[in-house]
């Protein structure tokens, strides 16, 4: 087996694509991400990303990839074997976490440890759903509507709030860089909201796919849960991209959140494959 970096998004792209998109809904977060690194400038003071495929002769088995100072995310392994290659790559380029198909993962972080002698924790179970119908949820008073200038305090609010909750970060003064890339994206990415007399919930809408587009964050405050709004967002904005010829809408949920994983699947969310987390050392 070979390992093979890439300097660019289109040249990772070009060996790993076909690899990729057999399996689009496992790979959204990998092909979503990597068609926004296409875009980033070349002058760009953002850190270089690592991109990386094992072969075993012609054909891809696994790929890596990660943009600092996000965690690496690893494809589908087709050959196990083949994730020895990316630990002995990365020794000398530390990095603090790793996500991907939870029993490769899991798998990879126990092989991490053995190499560097450093421990390994699980941090967040989740599971890739992908929807290709919309079923209509209970109707919520309210409309879907994209998110303006005006909304950047509400947006800079809940996105750390989403934070604080979901993912157990602080948000800290980046937050407004954070709101700045959804209100003038580069990528594709919109924010919309539930408005119910005002915003009621918060979803996202970026990474886009060959033929689908990712959801999330989603968030809505408290205060105003249990009211079906969320699910009407989530909802009306799966059918606003169908409607716009994607043939599909991914997302990731929790599964340490039950309610979040029923009102999706209500919708016509179906499981596609669990995503686990680790922190490295």
């Amino acid at each position: 087996m070979r390992l093979d970096r890439f300097d660019t998004a289109d040249a990772f792209l070009r060996a790993a694509g076909p690899f990729l998109r057999t399996r689009e809904a496992h790979h959204c977060l990998i092909l979503g991400i990597a068609a926004a690194l296409r875009l980033r400038p070349a002058d760009s003071p953002e850190p270089p990303p690592y991109l990386a495929t094992v072969r075993d002769g012609r054909r891809v088995v696994l790929v890596a990839f990660q943009t600092p100072p996000w965690q690496m995310v690893l494809s589908e392994v087709d050959e196990p074997d083949a994730m020895a290659l990316i630990v002995e790559d990365r020794l000398d380029s530390p990095f603090d976490g790793v996500g991907g198909p939870a029993e490769h993962v899991g798998a990879f972080a126990q092989r991490w440890s053995e190499a560097t002698g450093m421990p390994h924790r699980r941090t967040m179970r989740e599971r890739i759903f992908r929807l290709t119908r919309v079923v209509p949820p209970r109707p919520a008073p309210g409309s879907l509507r994209v998110a303006g200038r005006d909304d950047a305090e509400v947006m800079a609010a809940w996105l750390a709030a989403f934070a604080a909750e979901a993912l157990g970060e602080m948000v800290g003064p980046d937050v407004a860089a954070r709101v700045q890339s959804w209100l003038s994206p580069i990528d594709g990415r919109t924010m919309v909201f539930w408005d119910d007399g005002g915003p009621v919930a918060m979803a996202g809408l970026s990474g886009p796919t060959p033929t689908g587009i990712r959801i999330g964050p989603v968030y809505t405050p408290p205060e105003r849960r249990r009211r079906g709004y969320a699910s009407n967002l989530v909802a009306a904005a799966s059918q606003r991209e169908l409607d716009g010829g994607r043939r599909a809408c991914f997302l990731f949920t929790d599964l340490a959140n039950p309610t979040s994983n029923h009102v999706y699947e209500s919708i016509g969310y179906e499981p596609v494959r669990d995503f686990d987390q680790y922190r490295l050392g």
